[in-house]
């Protein structure tokens, strides 16, 4: 789907190579591990780049500052996993409505994509599930559970 709905830009292209059960695979991925490591009420929004349950670098999202500062940050980050092809994703609290944080990192990881032009996904990340931007696919658990220990 491409254009806008509900004030958000939809990308035509993937930019991960493969589909399916791969990119679901990693998204339930940084849900589990954002449920099963967050057990505070309160806690603050983050942003990590790399890959869920394995090695990624973790900044606070509310220091951001503005776009440019977001921008240079997120293509810094991506430039050092160039040949990784990273997951970007915002871990915060609350609901998958779309808000004012995902919004800024959004704009800000397309920047950073296009500039260092590194393939990576961007996903916001609740305990409950996950939401691509770029595509506006979105899943959803009211309970996660790690499938590797039930084995």
């Amino acid at each position: 789907m491409t254009g806008h709905r509900d004030g958000v830009h939809r990308d035509p292209i993937d930019p991960l190579p493969g589909r399916g059960d791969r990119r679901e695979r990693t998204a339930r991925a940084a849900v589990l591990e954002h449920a099963a490591g967050e057990h505070r009420r309160h806690f603050p929004t983050l942003l990590h780049v790399g890959a869920p349950l394995g090695r990624a670098t973790v900044v606070p999202a509310e220091h951001g500052g503005d776009h440019a500062l977001r921008t240079d940050v997120l293509g810094a980050l991506l430039w050092r996993r160039r040949h990784e092809a990273p997951l970007v994703w915002l871990t915060r609290g609350g609901s998958l409505a779309w808000q004012d944080a995902d919004a800024a990192w959004f704009a800000a990881w397309r920047a950073a994509r296009g500039e260092v032009d590194v393939p990576s996904r961007f996903l916001v990340v609740t305990r409950h599930g996950w939401h691509d931007p770029s595509t506006g696919e979105t899943r959803t658990w009211k309970r996660i559970r790690d499938r590797r220990r039930s084995r």
